[in-house]
C-alpha cells in the first residue's frame, strides 16, 4: 500500500527496473526500518517514518547502494531528526500558547499557580496525549470531533485521552483532572494583553476579548 502511494507522487521515476528494485528493498528491509524507528520514536509515528524513508529512497534510487540497509537507516535517522525538530518547535508553540492564553478564573495568583501546575502535567504527557487533552479541554470538542482532527479513530482517541487524564491526575492532582473532564471546559482562549501598554497585535481570527 505504501509503495502504491509512493508511485503516484509528483516527479518520481516510473522506470520498471527501478520500481522493482525499490519494491525488493521495501519487502526485505521495511520491517528493519520500522524497528529502527520504533527504538527512536513513538509507536504511532513508525509507519510514517517508514513511508517517508522509502519515499526519499524512491526519489534517490540512483544513490541507493546494492546493499541498501545501512543507507536506508541513515535516511530514516535523518527523517527522525527532522520530525523531532518539527515536534520540538510544535511543543514550544503549545506551551507558549497555554502560558499566554490561560484564562485566570479566580485570582491572578491562583490562576498562575493553576496554569503552572497544568503545564507540568502536560509535560508528563506524550505529544499525542497532550493533543487529545487540549482538543477536548481547550477547544471543547467531543471525542468524535477531536478524533477527526487528530486523524485517528474515536476509540484510539479515547485511549489517548484516558492516558492523558491519568497522567494529569498523577502529576497535578484531582483538581486539574476535573478541569479536563468538565462538560464546559475552563481552558478558554482569551485575548492576549497588549505588550508594554502598546497597541494589541492580533490577527483577523484571534478570539475576541469577553465583554463585561
Amino acid at each position: 500500500m505504501i509503495l502504491a502511494g509512493l508511485a503516484t507522487l509528483p516527479g518520481m521515476n516510473t522506470d520498471d527496473a527501478e520500481r522493482h528494485r525499490l519494491e525488493a528493498a521495501f519487502t526485505a528491509y521495511a520491517p528493519r526500518v520500522w524497528g529502527y524507528a520504533r527504538r527512536h520514536a513513538e509507536h504511532n509515528e513508525c509507519d510514517d517514518v517508514v513511508a517517508e524513508t522509502f519515499a526519499i529512497a524512491w526519489r534517490r534510487i540512483d544513490r541507493m547502494p546494492p546493499e541498501p540497509l545501512p543507507w536506508l537507516l541513515v535516511v530514516a535517522r535523518n527523517v527522525l531528526a527532522n520530525r523531532r525538530r518539527t515536534a520540538e518547535r510544535a511543543d514550544r508553540l503549545w506551551f507558549a500558547a497555554v502560558r499566554e492564553l490561560w484564562q485566570h478564573v479566580d485570582s491572578p495568583e491562583e490562576g498562575v499557580a493553576e496554569r503552572d501546575s497544568f503545564l507540568r502535567a502536560l509535560e508528563a504527557c506524550t505529544r499525542v496525549e497532550r493533543e487529545a487533552l487540549l482538543l477536548v479541554a481547550w477547544e471543547g470538542l467531543t471525542p468524535g470531533q477531536a478524533a477527526a482532527v487528530a486523524g485517528c479513530s474515536t476509540r484510539a482517541f479515547t485511549v489517548r485521552l484516558h492516558r492523558a487524564r491519568r497522567r494529569i491526575v498523577a502529576t497535578a492532582g484531582q483538581d486539574a483532572a476535573a478541569v479536563t473532564d468538565s462538560a464546559e471546559p475552563r481552558l478558554r482562549l482569551v485575548r492576549p494583553s497588549s505588550p508594554a501598554g502598546g497597541p494589541l497585535r492580533r490577527g483577523p481570527f484571534a478570539p475576541e476579548e469577553p465583554r463585561p
